[in-house]
């Protein structure tokens, strides 16, 4: 590994600075002032004169990316700036880079963070929201949040030891099959609480809970539905506008 040359201090500056990415929004290049931002302290300390203008020049173009994933995008960005700031050939530049892997790295954001992660904090905040404890909005935060802040910090950390090798890491990490368990857990958490919820009503209304067996065959009928390709929108509205009318005539 190269022997790296930005200071602590502008490396923690930088890491502030991720979370204003998406301070500054354009139509035409989205994300690339935040993305400046970010990673002015690094230029500065870089490059001097000309040379600083023409790396601000550079980075002004088109750039979206999953916020939590862009920390690692740029940090190994920083990595190949800091490269060809000495002067050393690289495979590829640091705007090429950086344009190669924002959507990659989009896709697998949105599928871990909004797909995966959230629903899951947002399921187990509700097992505590249920029994009324006050720290189920606490236990969502965190829950979420734990994840965002590693991948915000340690990505971008880890992006700017590792430079090119960042892309091999995240393959190596396999993240779309931890979006897929997340969302397996999410799915299961659910179900759990919905029974639960089940056992609970109709205890409250005096009814033995084997009633609720009832709701089986239902359940094993819209599983096969889903499985066959049924749109999960038509099943909902089907299951909801079949329960109204059940508690109608009930």
């Amino acid at each position: 590994m190269r022997q790296k040359k930005l200071p602590l201090a502008i490396l923690l500056r930088t890491l502030g600075r991720t979370f204003l990415l998406q301070a500054s929004w354009s139509f035409e290049r989205m994300q690339s002032l935040g993305a400046l931002y970010i990673m002015a302290p690094a230029l500065r300390y870089l490059y001097q004169g000309q040379d600083l203008e023409e790396a601000f020049r550079r980075h002004m173009v088109y750039f979206n990316t999953h916020p939590f994933m862009a920390s690692p995008l740029l940090g190994a960005t920083l990595s190949l700036e800091e490269a060809q700031a000495r002067g050393e050939g690289a495979a590829i530049g640091p705007v090429e880079f950086r344009e190669m892997v924002m959507a990659p790295f989009a896709a697998i954001g949105d599928a871990l963070f909004w797909g995966g992660f959230r629903p899951l904090a947002a399921v187990i905040a509700l097992f505590f929201a249920f029994k009324g404890s006050l720290w189920a909005p606490v236990v969502f935060l965190v829950m979420f949040n734990l994840p965002h802040l590693w991948f915000r910090f340690g990505g971008m950390l880890r992006g700017y030891f590792s430079g090119l090798r960042m892309v091999e890491v995240v393959q190596r990490r396999h993240l779309p099959d931890w979006a897929i368990r997340a969302k397996e857990a999410t799915v299961v958490l659910l179900g759990g609480l919905c029974a639960y919820l089940t056992l609970v009503c109709l205890g409250s209304e005096g009814v033995a809970s084997g009633w609720g067996l009832l709701f089986l065959p239902l359940v094993v009928a819209l599983g096969w539905l889903t499985r066959k390709g049924a749109s999960n929108l038509l099943l909902i509205l089907a299951t909801t506008g079949a329960l109204l009318c059940l508690g109608f005539f009930l």
